[in-house]
């Protein structure tokens, strides 16, 4: 149960957009090739979650569970990465060229206490 990174998954969906909080005040626009990355790699992810949970329902040993546990926690790291870097280097840069850059730094401030540990 390797999770790799090329998918057969050619969904794409249909809002090229995601928004965060009240679009009104600041629109997060990403493009549509790096949410449909996004959501494959995710969709992997979710496959290997059931494939962990087979393997619970199944009374495999303890110590290989743990390390298929192990590869979807360095999975969704790899995602929150991804999506981390996306979110400076577009959101960010938008805000701070859009004068609003101090309530988009407080948002993920907000997120990174929440997201680490």
């Amino acid at each position: 149960m390797i999770l790799s990174d090329t998918s057969t998954d050619k969904s794409v969906p249909s809002n090229s957009h995601h928004h965060h909080g009240d679009e009104s005040v600041h629109p997060h626009h990403h493009d549509e090739e790096s949410m449909r990355r996004l959501v494959n790699r995710l969709s992997r992810i979710e496959g290997h979650v059931r494939g962990i949970k087979t393997m619970v329902q199944e009374n495999r040993p303890c110590p290989e569970v743990l390390v298929q546990v192990a590869a979807v926690r360095g999975a969704l790291d790899r995602v929150a990465r991804i999506i981390l870097d996306e979110h400076l280097t577009q959101c960010i840069a938008r805000a701070a060229k859009e004068g609003n850059i101090d309530t988009e730094i407080e948002e993920l401030k907000a997120a990174l206490d929440r997201f680490l540990p």
